[in-house]
């Protein structure tokens, strides 16, 4: 008991750096890696919709990619996706935007819906093709 007292800082630090080795394996299930999306296109023809303002979607976003505003998203989801059981990749700047779409969609009955981690930035890190509108 003593020597855990008296090395309060050092067991701190020890326990904080597990935490921080294991946060990126708890983490992974937050999202799609540009890679893992490639082929959920590929293979099973994932239907890809940016949520971003149109603005944003003309800049720059994944080539083939629907624009479908967040705000827009619960009213017009069913008209752009016509089976709930299709694929579906929501795509935003970082990720923000369209982990929240994907709950949305989730909440309206789609079934195979996912979210790409860190947005078109990662996807760009990745040095994946983006088209301008």
């Amino acid at each position: 008991m003593k020597f855990l007292l008296d090395n309060w800082m050092l067991i701190t630090v020890a326990v904080a750096s597990g935490v921080a080795l294991l946060f990126p394996a708890l983490n992974k299930g937050t999202g799609l890696s540009p890679q893992d999306m490639v082929q959920l296109m590929n293979r099973e023809k994932a239907i890809v919709i940016d949520v971003c303002e149109p603005d944003e979607f003309a800049r720059g976003h994944v080539i083939g990619a629907k624009n479908l505003p967040l705000g827009q998203l619960e009213e017009k989801l069913a008209q752009v996706v016509k089976s709930k059981s299709s694929p579906v990749v929501m795509v935003c700047q970082v990720g923000a935007r369209s982990a929240r779409a994907a709950a949305t969609a989730r909440k309206l009955g789609f079934e195979n819906v996912q979210s790409l981690a860190g947005g078109l930035k990662a996807w760009q890190a990745a040095s994946m093709p983006v088209e301008k509108a």
